[in-house]
């Protein structure tokens, strides 16, 4: 199956929805890359990126899980990088 590595970014506005975000992290895991998390303090809001390498349904199954969060906003930013680009430049 062809994936694509991609960055989500990820606000927290309010910190409610947090152990729901972290749960949907973890459903997803085997998929994520890395994870950043950097607190504004100055802005009361959490900024997190998750690098992902995944099928494009499975990246936006994922951000649209974490953007229906109250609280938070979640967009998915793709590399033109895919598995089937790999393969391809690597035979």
């Amino acid at each position: 199956m062809e994936t694509r590595v991609a960055i989500i970014g990820i606000i927290v506005e309010t910190s409610e929805s947090i152990d729901r975000l972290n749960s949907i992290l973890h459903e997803y895991s085997s998929y994520i890359i890395g994870r950043m998390g950097i607190p504004y303090r100055e802005k009361h809001v959490n900024i997190i990126s998750v690098a992902i390498d995944a099928p494009q349904d499975i990246i936006n199954a994922l951000s649209g899980k974490i953007g229906r969060l109250k609280g938070i906003s979640a967009k998915a930013v793709y590399s033109n990088i895919s598995s089937q680009n790999i393969e391809s430049t690597t035979k």
